[in-house]
């Protein structure tokens, strides 16, 4: 009898075992370790219709004749597209010794996000310069909104997952400042133009607080707004929109990323908070994700200014110091410890913010060669 009495007993304290194991697998990201990880099924746009050389170092494509019309609209691939040919349409029309054949080619584009949010991710027109940058901005968010498990949490009132929470903010907060300056400069001849009415919606929706709950939600004003950048992805597209893939306009953006990225540095290597404080363990791993998700949205956007902005770099020589910044980017997003450890430099246990600055800071020095490079 006192045996059966101790199975209520014990089953209680099995129970409790496996909410504390649940809660510290949540907490230390185990259910999206995979999501935060920089592959080709969340941010990269490479397996789809950004071609992309992956930014190998030391390896520069030589310009080509059709590099060199900087009035192209049209943006060469560096790699061949996953293109399926669906049909050939032999058309003969016997015009003298003429002979015409047409082939018709479809790209096979990704699942739309949800029902609530009918965007697709990447068009079908990848030829018109500006639609590869716009889809870049728009995949990351998209994807922290729609794909990832359990959805954008920096406003979940069950707060348990910081580390992923941090991770959005990073991704959220490198795609505001890419709108603000494609609404500011990238889309207008100058400072005299109108804006895009879409870009400044875009910019406006982008804007409001991660973490605000209700009246109005974070999630759907994000939505609003990626809709917005694929409203002026259309127009490109149809060609009643501007995209101007100057050195002008491209240094700005790459300042902006230069400021992002020595925040995040500054926060990875500082060893106590203004108010003389040390760095807490737990704010620790804040700042290590955080600085993940900027790394992890950047290295899509540098591959897309790698395509749209191919032409004015690659007259520069700048391609193999932009494919560095890339390699950087990629490396600091592919980082992923178990548990984010802030040890002593000298210490047994690693620290992981340190780990994580070192690529920050590469990247960051990469990007300033580059802003260097198209000032002169």
């Amino acid at each position: 009898m006192e045996k059966l009495k101790s199975v209520p007993g014990i089953a209680v304290v099995l129970l409790l075992v496996i909410v504390v194991i649940w809660i510290f697998a949540a907490i230390s990201g185990f259910f999206d370790k995979d999501a935060y990880e920089h592959k080709a099924q969340t941010y990269k746009t490479s397996d789809n219709l950004i071609a992309y050389n992956n930014f190998k170092s030391g390896e520069q494509r030589p310009a080509t004749k059709q590099d060199s019309s900087v009035n192209s609209n049209s943006a060469r691939h560096l790699d061949k597209p996953d293109t399926q040919v669906i049909k050939t349409v032999a058309a003969t029309q016997k015009n003298g010794d003429t002979f015409k054949q047409s082939t018709q080619h479809s790209t096979a584009l990704p699942k739309q996000l949800s029902k609530k949010s009918p965007i697709s991710v990447l068009k079908s027109s990848p030829q018109v310069n500006g639609v590869a940058f716009i889809s870049a901005v728009i995949k990351p968010l998209a994807y922290e909104l729609d794909e990832r498990f359990w959805g954008w949490r920096p406003n979940d009132i069950i707060n348990i997952t910081d580390n992923v929470n941090n991770f959005q903010l990073g991704v959220l907060e490198i795609t505001r400042r890419t709108v603000v300056i494609l609404t500011e400069r990238i889309s207008r001849t100058g400072s005299s133009a109108a804006f895009n009415a879409h870009l400044e919606h875009a910019m406006n929706w982008f804007m409001i607080k991660a973490d605000k709950y209700w009246f109005p939600s974070p999630e759907s004003k994000y939505h609003a707004g990626l809709k917005e950048l694929a409203a002026y992805r259309d127009e490109l597209e149809n060609h009643r929109a501007f995209f101007y893939n100057r050195a002008d306009n491209l240094l700005p953006l790459l300042m902006t990323y230069e400021d992002l990225l020595g925040s995040c540095d500054e926060n990875l290597i500082k060893s106590k908070e203004d108010d003389g404080t040390r760095v807490s363990f737990f704010q620790a791993d804040d700042y290590f994700f955080y600085a993940k998700g900027v790394a992890s949205a950047m290295v899509t956007m540098l591959e897309a200014i790698e395509k749209d902005f191919h032409v004015i770099i690659a007259s520069r020589s700048g391609l193999e110091v932009l494919h560095h910044a890339h390699a950087m980017c990629e490396t600091a997003s592919t980082i992923s410890p178990w548990i984010i450890t802030n040890g002593d430099m000298d210490g047994i246990l690693a620290n992981h913010r340190a780990n994580i600055a070192a690529s920050i800071s590469h990247a960051r020095f990469y990007i300033g060669v580059l802003i260097k490079i198209l000032s002169t």
